[in-house]
């Protein structure tokens, strides 16, 4: 007799818990190209894309998003953030296009207590009004109970009361999540299963952190206790030390809970977690399992000879499950193939206008460089959707770098901002303090103030050589707010004046 299978809701909250990340901010493009991907590529069954009422970015990365999905048929998929603050949230939602909201309520008594200040009632009568004001404007609900956690630890009758409320209102889930990540795998079975067993009508997400290392064991525990959905993101990005991975749990999952099915296509989380990677600039370890470089890299001497004698150094995460390929550190190949080839392999989904535009710079880079591996495609890929639009008011038309020993390194450069052309030289400690000193020079003369360099971050693919892509990430600051902005080129120095002309554009 087949097993009769329970199907768990995957979703996806990438682009807005883990934009959480210290130092990562999505552009509205990457948004909506992990959104396509996390969807129509690796078929998770719902998204959180952002934080109602956050900046104007974030409403048309949003609406950018919703007119996709509603085109695509995938509208009722796409979930935001909302807070209960008197139908602010609503009013953003509704001129977003927004159709599914994740309100966020108060979990533990503590939080309502001392964060609040209110009592149950007066928050259960303030989300009541939410919830039908969310409803008369077409918008579906689901809840969140904030440091439901603790609240089931300290306040456990709070916690019930509330859900008993919840019970009689017009949601569809109760979402649960771990929010400082203190649980351990028995309390996270044991406060789940009694609450699917109290309320087995009431569908029940549960969001895990991973503070203690143990977020994919509570997912597993959560789901084995009875929850519909669980919340994960790429790579486990998120505030702190992240959320529960999703490569992990796929993987976890599949493997040892053959009760569950949850429908991930497998092969593609390797290259989304690339391409994700590249849009935020956090870097997955080597040893980061599923999607991390060393997984399916043997090493020493006695594992490859093992290998070949009837796979004994193999186990179920066979590489091919996730469209990689087992790879030895010594006597490593790569071999050449046409670009829409490369693109298609890695799953990316790139309009004509964006494919142009990634060959374009392929081809400007393959005259630097005598070859463009996978590895490379993940930062040429984030670097052209990087640009923004065809509006730029700024344009570095020409530079000349010179370093000599025993010289000042200067820089001459010729830059067109409005459309005006200024020429300017100076010298420096190095190529790009001489291009910088020109370059403040000039807007000195326009009475502009330039944000400072706090951080200068460079990094290539892993596995590359001396002619391998550069990806330079500088940090500035400007009226005590940080942003970041990136260049690729196969010249260290070239790709830090492309980071700084799209520094230029944004200010």
């Amino acid at each position: 007799m087949a097993l009769k299978k329970r199907k768990v809701e995957l979703m996806d909250t990438t682009l807005r818990d883990g934009e959480q990340t210290s130092g990562v901010s999505f552009s509205a493009k990457e948004k909506l190209t992990v959104a396509k991907l996390l969807i129509e590529t690796l078929h998770v069954d719902r998204i959180e894309v952002a934080s109602a009422r956050v900046s104007v970015g974030e409403f048309q990365a949003v609406k950018d998003i919703i007119d996709w999905a509603t085109a695509s048929g995938y509208q009722d998929r796409v979930e935001v953030l909302t807070f209960v603050d008197q139908g602010v949230s609503i009013d953003w939602m509704v001129q977003s296009g927004a159709k599914v909201q994740n309100l966020l309520t108060k979990g533990s008594l503590n939080h309502l207590t001392h964060q609040l200040k209110k009592t149950p009632k007066q928050h259960f009568d303030e989300i009541q009004q939410t919830i039908a004001l969310a409803s008369s404007n077409g918008i579906r609900t689901n809840v969140y109970l904030e440091d439901w956690s603790n609240g089931m630890r300290n306040s456990k009758d709070y916690v019930l009361s509330f859900i008993n409320f919840l019970a009689t209102q017009n949601i569809e889930r109760v979402l649960l999540p771990d929010t400082l990540g203190v649980l351990t795998p028995s309390e996270t079975y044991e406060y789940i299963h009694e609450l699917t067993s109290t309320f087995p009508q009431l569908r029940f997400d549960f969001h895990g952190h991973n503070d203690y290392d143990l977020s994919v064991a509570n997912v597993m525990e959560s789901i084995r206790a009875g929850v519909n959905g669980v919340h994960l993101t790429v790579n486990g990005m998120g505030e702190r030390a992240g959320n529960a991975p999703l490569a992990s749990v796929v993987a976890a999952v599949n493997d040892f809970m053959p009760e569950i099915t949850i429908g991930i296509k497998e092969k593609n989380l390797y290259n989304v977690s690339k391409l994700v990677s590249a849009f935020s600039g956090i870097v997955i370890p080597a040893n980061k399992p599923i999607v991390g470089d060393n997984v399916f890299t043997q090493t020493a001497g006695i594992h490859a000879d093992g290998d070949s004698k009837n796979n004994l150094y193999f186990n179920d995460l066979l590489p091919e499950r996730f469209g990689r390929k087992r790879q030895y550190a010594l006597g490593k190949t790569s071999g050449k193939a046409n670009i829409v080839k490369n693109l298609q392999g890695l799953g990316y989904s790139l309009t004509d206008e964006e494919l142009k535009k990634v060959t374009q710079r392929i081809i400007e880079l393959g005259d630097k460089k005598e070859r463009i591996t996978k590895e490379d495609l993940p930062y040429i890929i984030s670097d052209v959707l990087d640009k923004g639009s065809d509006l730029e008011k700024v344009r570095i038309e020409s530079y000349v770098l010179t370093h000599a020993k025993g010289l000042k390194p200067t820089a001459t450069i010729s830059i067109v901002i409005n459309d005006k052309v200024y020429e300017e030289s100076a010298n420096g400690d190095g190529q790009f303090d001489a291009f910088m000193n020109a370059i403040r020079t000039i807007y000195k003369s326009q009475k502009t103030n330039l944000p400072n360099l706090v951080d200068y971050a460079v990094r290539i693919p892993p596995g590359s050589h001396s002619d391998a892509l550069c990806e330079t990430t500088i940090t500035w600051l400007t009226n005590q707010k940080e942003f970041k902005t990136r260049g690729v080129d196969t010249d260290q120095t070239v790709s830090a004046i492309k980071a700084t002309e799209k520094m230029l554009n944004i200010i």
